[in-house]
């Protein structure tokens, strides 16, 4: 049996996974490592490569950042299936809003510990959710490095990847306001889904993976 590995998104943990169902499955939780100041997301790719020993017959599952990371994965390793949750695979399909921060940095003047600190701006961002996964969300950008956080803004505004590796899953929601899904080329699309419907779209999430899966 393939092993799965989970890799979170940026400000979140393993515990984004919480609400998804692969009982009967060998999986590893993904948790971040501390970059050096000099990594690239393929630099620091190979280190969770690394770290937590993938191997070729894996199958990543990546959820936003932890999906541009999986990209990564399967770039260096001929994995078995890459699987992307609310994130995107090429810089093409990257939003506008990255060329205004690459032009205009303004992340780096920004003191790490505030980025882990936006209660009030999580709901308009990523989505509506119940009151046990909206404490989940803040308590997981709460416990998150700040940096880590300014570190992967950086390494993330600047990744220029094309590639699409062989067997490529996207999963996206139509109402994603961080990565929109007219963007994104080729991927399944969930009605309703936000950029936390990992939370909220479980059920659904969970089907589509059942079927991919087995």
């Amino acid at each position: 049996m393939s092993r799965i590995f989970l890799i979170p998104g940026l400000g979140a943990d393993t515990r984004v996974y919480n609400n998804i169902d692969l009982k009967g499955f060998d999986v590893t939780r993904v948790d971040w490592i501390a970059p050096d100041s000099t990594d690239t997301l393929s630099t620091y790719t190979q280190k969770i490569v690394s770290q937590y020993n993938i191997s070729n017959n894996s199958i990543i599952i990546g959820n936003s950042l932890g999906g541009m990371i999986a990209i990564e994965i399967a770039k260096h390793l001929p994995v078995k299936k890459v699987i992307l949750i609310s994130s995107i695979k090429t810089i093409d399909e990257a939003p506008g809003y990255f060329k205004f921060f690459r032009r205009f940095p303004i992340y780096k003047i920004i003191p790490g510990k505030a980025f882990t600190s936006v209660d009030s701006l999580v709901e308009p961002l990523f989505g509506h959710m119940s009151k046990a996964d909206s404490w989940l969300f803040r308590d997981m950008l709460k416990k998150s490095s700040p940096v880590f956080i300014k570190w992967a803004m950086g390494a993330v505004l600047k990744w220029k990847n094309k590639t699409i590796p062989p067997n490529v899953i996207h999963i996206t929601g139509d109402r994603d306001l961080v990565f929109s899904y007219k963007r994104i080329k080729d991927a399944i699309i969930v009605k309703g889904g936000t950029h936390i419907m990992i939370f909220d779209k479980a059920q659904e999430i969970n089907k589509i993976l059942k079927s991919i899966l087995n």
